[in-house]
């Protein structure tokens, strides 16, 4: 049986003298807290605080780049488990489940994945038995004991990871149960919500007149006209900031952020509330939605991030099936500069405003998003997610934006991650990555390692705190 043994110096760079330099950066920064100010872990797993339920639901079936890997090479959403929208499940059986991922162990050899999940078998569970066909089933056994003890439960391991601030992602119309059940606790200023407007944004979809009615009865604004809209996504807004809020989070295709004059706004909401409304007037109303929620966030200092060019839900079928969040989402080519002019304009030199942008298109990091956070006060670049929080990804974001925006200019590492138990992977896989690019410009002396050593830090923590904090 293989045994998983994970190098000290995984991810460091490959030279003795830089390694030996990225080494001393990244023990400087190891044992740091963590600030997870943008992520997408379910507030209910903490507010329950229930045993995971076993490896496979814990693992596999819910993170979304395990399953488009094994969906890649053929096997099926069904065959991993994932619920359908009917609510069947296909197969139950969480340790056949299991055998399957073990089995195609090899898929992951040079992905992420496999780094997070080595970290998390290694790391936190404790254990030294590599996936395969042959270890499956001892594995699984020496997990599922391992989640039964005391010290794993979802409350115990914030504090073994040494999570700070926990910020899940909500949807704007969620009611907060789960939330106000961590205030109870004690944990309501540790694990804090994201305001998630995008179904009400866009006006376009099948749901939207749901979410409509879903939004007037938690707040008791009248949503039939476009006025009473707008006094409802404020009243939502403000009680986020008041379960302990510091950002919101939009997910458009397009980055564009461009009012309409109200007259033409209100026309627009009233052909979505009819149903009259093209494909056209719906891309122009989430727009100025974006600009409105701009605006909005001067006022109450919610921090605005944005993360465009995702064609999501790009098979029909899965779907139509299973939902979304199941893989298929794809990048596509985004555009900054012109989308966010008029946004920028209005608000990019307002100290009430701070905008965090991300993308997962590459092409834009130095023609685009460097010169404009390296200008315009308001604005912070993203961490690489999603396609590229990987070693290689990261690398090459500090490459790009680093000689036009600076270090300073970013938002710091967010891990953006559903699987809870991968977050201390992501953010150790980060802090690796910028020790040994720090490394680099300290043997071309371009820095001193003492300033490598700082900046480090910075990255690490206190860049991530300034740029979440509320603004006003």
């Amino acid at each position: 049986m293989a045994q998983l043994r994970l190098h000290p110096d995984r991810a460091l760079p490959a030279g003795d003298d830089v390694r030996a330099v990225a080494r001393r950066i990244y023990h400087s920064t190891r044992e740091l807290p963590l600030l997870c100010m943008h992520g997408h872990v379910d507030a209910a797993v903490l507010a329950d605080d229930e045993r995971f339920s076993d490896p496979a639901h814990l693992l596999v079936v819910p993170d979304h780049y395990v399953t488009r890997m094994l969906v890649s090479q053929g096997v099926t959403l069904d065959q991993l488990g994932v619920p359908r929208l009917d609510g069947t499940v296909v197969e139950t059986d969480p340790r056949a489940i299991w055998r399957l991922f073990c089995a195609h162990w090899h898929l992951f050899r040079g992905t992420p994945s496999r780094y997070w999940l080595e970290h998390e078998i290694a790391e936190v569970l404790k254990l030294d038995l590599t996936p395969g066909a042959d270890t499956a089933d001892e594995l699984y056994d020496l997990i599922d004991a391992r989640l039964a003890e005391p010290g794993f439960r979802p409350r115990t391991l914030l504090d073994a990871f040494n999570i700070e601030l926990l910020a899940t992602t909500d949807s704007a119309t969620s009611p907060l149960h789960d939330h106000a059940r961590l205030r109870e606790a004690g944990l309501g200023d540790r694990v804090v919500p994201t305001f998630r407007p995008d179904a009400l944004t866009h006006v376009g979809h099948p749901g939207w007149a749901r979410q409509l009615e879903q939004l007037q009865e938690l707040t008791g604004e009248d949503t039939g006209d476009y006025d009473g809209y707008l006094a409802a996504l404020r009243a939502r807004r403000a009680a986020f900031v008041a379960a302990g809020a510091r950002a919101t989070d939009h997910g458009h295709r397009a980055a564009t952020a461009e009012p309409l004059n109200p007259a033409e706004a209100r026309r627009l909401y009233t052909e979505a509330r009819h149903g009259t409304a093209g494909p056209d007037a719906t891309e122009a109303f989430a727009g100025h939605m974006l600009y409105e929620m701009a605006r909005m966030s001067c006022d109450d200092g919610l921090v605005m991030q944005i993360h465009p060019g995702v064609l999501r839900d790009h098979d029909p079928e899965i779907h139509r099936d299973f939902g979304s969040d199941r893989g298929f989402d794809i990048p596509i080519t985004a555009e900054f500069t012109r989308s966010l002019r008029p946004m920028l304009n209005a608000f990019g030199r307002d100290p009430r405003f701070r905008l965090v942008l991300f993308t997962v298109d590459e092409t834009v990091y130095s023609r685009e998003l460097a010169p404009l956070a390296g200008v315009y006060p308001a604005v912070r670049l993203g961490a690489p997610w999603w396609f590229l929080d990987s070693p290689d990804g990261m690398r090459r974001f500090r490459e790009l934006v680093t000689e036009t925006a600076g270090f300073y200019n970013t938002s710091g590492f967010v891990d953006d991650t559903r699987a809870f138990l991968s977050i201390p992977a992501r953010h150790d896989l980060a802090r690796r990555v910028d020790a040994g690019y720090l490394a680099r410009l300290v043997l071309e002396h371009r820095l001193s390692e003492d300033e490598a050593i700082e900046t480090a830090a910075d990255l690490a923590y206190r860049l991530p705190r300034e740029a979440y904090a509320r603004r006003n």
